[in-house]
């Protein structure tokens, strides 16, 4: 019986930013058809144990060990699914599964894979704070393990010369304590002092924090692994609340260019 016929299958998912009303119903319904459920070990423990799942939890740094994991389950028969925060196609375990799926046994190819998106964590900060990504903007994961720091020097130069509002995954770690700074170094070269940044520190948790700061008055242990960091472009703008409102001021970026460029 080919891996085609088996009944088995993988499925990678996003379990959105921390809230479990976050969670897309369609993962939901996924989750409970599953026989094993595969991933990082404090996104494995988000899915609730239950007859017949199996938890099958791992360190963060052996992706492609834990991708081969679970399309071996699934060329046995087994229904894995295999879980990411936010969404799993955004610097996530998604592109990892794929990896792992052309470089392994040809009985692979047959497979029945699926990916389900969820609530990434760079969409779910700025909603949080407005909408700072309401014009073009792009994504930078800040980590230096899969690709050389000059490149993300390069691509940060690069989407501030360009005016777009940015998102930066992964920004400070225990690992890399310095690094930080050096983009904020960058960033004022680049974009001046005034430019607002936002940091989003555990959204959609009871750990929430959010601060929405100038370039000046922005610091490197302002951020760690739980922040989503999103710098605004040149027209976003930070607006007060009426009188007397304990409601937060809306930082957003309008849907117009401005004349930046002209």
């Amino acid at each position: 019986m080919s891996a085609a016929e088996n009944g088995g299958w993988v499925a990678v998912v996003g379990l959105g930013p921390g809230s479990e009303a976050q969670v897309t119903p369609e993962v939901t319904a996924l989750l409970a058809e599953a026989t094993d459920v595969v991933g990082y070990a404090p996104y494995v423990a988000r899915v609730a144990p239950r007859e017949g799942l199996v938890h099958h939890a791992s360190d963060n740094r052996v992706e492609l060990e834990r991708a081969a994991h679970a399309l071996s389950l699934a060329a046995e028969g087994r229904r894995a699914v295999v879980v990411s925060s936010g969404d799993p196609g955004v610097f996530a375990m998604a592109s990892a599964l794929f990896e792992a799926w052309e470089q392994g046994p040809p009985a692979w190819r047959d497979l029945d894979i699926r990916i389900l998106p969820g609530i990434t964590a760079m969409l779910a900060a700025s909603a949080r704070a407005g909408a700072p990504l309401g014009h073009d903007f792009c994504a930078i994961n800040l980590s230096d393990n899969l690709k050389p720091w000059a490149l993300i020097e390069r691509r940060l130069r690069l989407a501030a010369e360009a005016d777009f509002a940015m998102a930066f995954y992964n920004p400070r770690s225990k690992a890399r304590p310095d690094s930080f700074a050096r983009v904020l170094d960058i960033l004022r070269e680049t974009c001046g002092p005034e430019r607002l940044i936002l940091f989003a520190r555990a959204v959609c948790t009871a750990e929430e924090r959010l601060e929405i700061v100038p370039l000046a008055e922005a610091r490197p242990e302002m951020a760690d692994m739980r922040t989503m960091v999103i710098v605004g472009s040149s027209t976003t703008r930070l607006v007060e609340r009426g009188p007397g409102s304990a409601r937060p001021p809306v930082l957003y970026t309008p849907r117009w260019a401005g004349s930046w460029a002209e």
